[in-house]
């Protein structure tokens, strides 16, 4: 008989009730926790040691960002373009303007192993459409689309410890797909991953554990679900909102380590938009982070080798 996944259930750690919440990010060099309001156009950090939260107002919706070589830096995927974003000055440089003069905006991103910036976008428009595309900025600031299918909305990029795998998804479809991902930056052989088997959510945005687990939030689904490799679910984390959007493991050691962070604190954002008044009544942390401590170990996240010209 196969046994069930392990479920354990994740708290409120900060009711921001941002708009829609996104974007989760730990940054291991510093100890604290970035994310986003999309809608909201604002940057948000969060430092456990003290519980001091700061924000930045965007200069438009910001959709995601990486962390930076250069620690002065983010670089930014707002709605229309990338750009670097000064966490000193709060100024930002524009670097490329993304699918201009189309009806979509950047949506989710990653860094892959080799430092590089994948991201993908979404339709703007109703009813949906596939019509986005998946990119890479690579270190000289040179933007590529790569050969996988375009989504209605870009979501789950993560990468494999090893960065020979690339996890993608379209929402809307239910599914997560992989693809060969090579140092070079080519990909090949797409392939599904895994089809949500609940009947209700879909795939948002994922992260990858030390043992290649990966970890994803699941939109309408009120849970993060951990896939083992080989696509099949391990865990679930039960959140107590409708719209858990974004993970990232992160936290200090606890205990004796190896040397290294352990990483084992999930953070979960989340969103209000779409909620009318009565589910907002009953759905009070909506918009606010997450948290459940796990047994599984994060990776550092990876960061951006490009850097300002």
């Amino acid at each position: 008989m196969t046994a069930s996944p392990r479920t354990q259930p994740a708290a409120l750690l900060l009711d921001t009730q941002c708009a829609l919440g996104e974007g989760a990010t730990w940054c291991a060099s510093t100890g604290r926790f970035y994310w986003t309001d999309i809608e909201g156009a604002c940057l948000w950090r969060y430092d456990p040691s003290d519980g001091d939260t700061t924000q930045w107002r965007m200069p438009e919706r910001l959709a995601t960002f990486a962390l930076c070589a250069d620690p002065r830096y983010l670089l930014l995927g707002l709605a229309t373009h990338l750009a670097f974003f000064d966490l000193t000055t709060g100024k930002t440089r524009p670097i490329v303007d993304v699918e201009p003069g189309m009806n979509t905006r950047v949506n989710d991103g990653r860094c892959d192993r080799q430092g590089r910036f994948v991201f993908g976008t979404k339709d703007e428009g109703s009813p949906l459409q596939a019509v986005g595309g998946f990119y890479r900025l690579n270190h000289d600031l040179s933007l590529e689309r790569l050969p996988l299918p375009a989504p209605a909305i870009s979501n789950s990029i993560a990468f494999s410890p090893d960065g020979a795998t690339m996890y993608y998804c379209d929402s809307p479809t239910r599914e997560i797909r992989a693809c060969d991902y090579r140092a070079d930056g080519s990909v090949a052989n797409d392939r599904l991953f895994t089809t949500l088997t609940d009947a209700t959510g879909e795939p948002d945005g994922s992260t990858v554990d030390r043992d290649g687990g990966l970890w994803n939030a699941q939109w309408g689904g009120r849970r993060v679900v951990r896939y083992g490799p080989d696509g099949v679910e391990t865990e679930r984390v039960d959140v107590p909102t409708a719209q858990p959007s974004c993970v990232a493991l992160g936290g200090a050691s606890q205990g004796p380590t190896d040397g290294r962070a352990q990483l084992d604190t999930l953070y979960v954002t989340s969103a209000r938009i779409g909620l009318d008044a009565a589910a907002l009544a009953n759905d009070a942390g909506a918009g606010g982070v997450f948290v459940a401590r796990v047994e599984r170990a994060g990776l550092p996240e990876a960061v951006f080798q490009g850097a300002p010209a």
